[in-house]
């Protein structure tokens, strides 16, 4: 790694303050994407000199929108984003990474154990193929699908009341507005856009939050398991 490579790796003066005693891990994290992701195709090469802005702060705010003690699956966790950054900044969580692609996989898998994530796991499938396998009380996502098409994938995966948490732009009011058949049928009970993080910090962002109704699924789990 060049010294220009490596000076576009530090992380912004204010990330301490929005990571705290998580951004040891994250900085080891924005090495393994900047290395080990580009080599890999995981990350595209010109992504390097932002990783910090567009990706991890990006991801930061969702993790004030999560509870102690709940099972997160982040769903088509790609080079975990931002299931790696909820583990690290949240580790009264669980977070089952689930992506079906064996090189990503296989990817999260190296970066879990690497950056000591004790409370993240990677689950190899697609989501729709966790349908009566899996139940968790939050699902995330970021950049994998239109919203009505990640509903349907997602909800079936939520407890009753367990929520989808959809990072997405500028355009998330929009989405929401054109989806609303799509939620109900997927089962959802309440849908709105949540904006979280804080301009001055890059953690800004707009999250659709699609809360499955309360029906009990028959013969449904309750936690995710290993």
């Amino acid at each position: 790694m060049t010294a220009a490579e490596a000076v576009s790796l530090a992380p912004p003066a204010h990330a301490a303050d929005v990571f705290g005693e998580a951004l040891p891990v994250l900085e080891q994290y924005c090495a393994l994407l900047a290395g080990a992701g580009v080599e890999r195709g995981l990350i595209g090469p010109r992504e390097t000199p932002r990783l910090w802005e567009r990706h991890l702060l990006n991801c930061a705010g969702l993790a004030e929108l999560l509870e102690p003690g709940q099972v997160v699956a982040d769903v088509g966790s790609g080079a975990g984003l931002p299931g790696i950054v909820l583990a690290a900044m949240r580790p009264d969580v669980t977070v089952l990474l689930v992506e079906p692609l064996l090189r990503r996989a296989t990817f999260l898998e190296e970066a879990v154990e690497e950056l000591g994530l004790r409370s993240a796991m990677v689950r190899r499938a697609r989501a729709e193929e966790l349908k009566g396998k899996l139940l968790v009380d939050v699902v995330t996502a970021r950049a994998v699908a239109p919203l009505d098409r990640l509903a349907g994938w997602s909800l079936p995966l939520l407890n009753p009341g367990g929520r989808l948490l959809a990072l997405k732009g500028e355009r998330a009011d929009d989405e929401l507005a054109s989806s609303g058949a799509a939620l109900k049928a997927a089962g959802a009970a309440s849908s709105s856009v949540v904006v979280v993080g804080d301009e001055a910090a890059q953690t800004l962002g707009r999250v659709v939050v699609v809360v499955r109704d309360s029906s009990p699924l028959p013969g449904a789990k309750k936690k995710a398991r290993r």
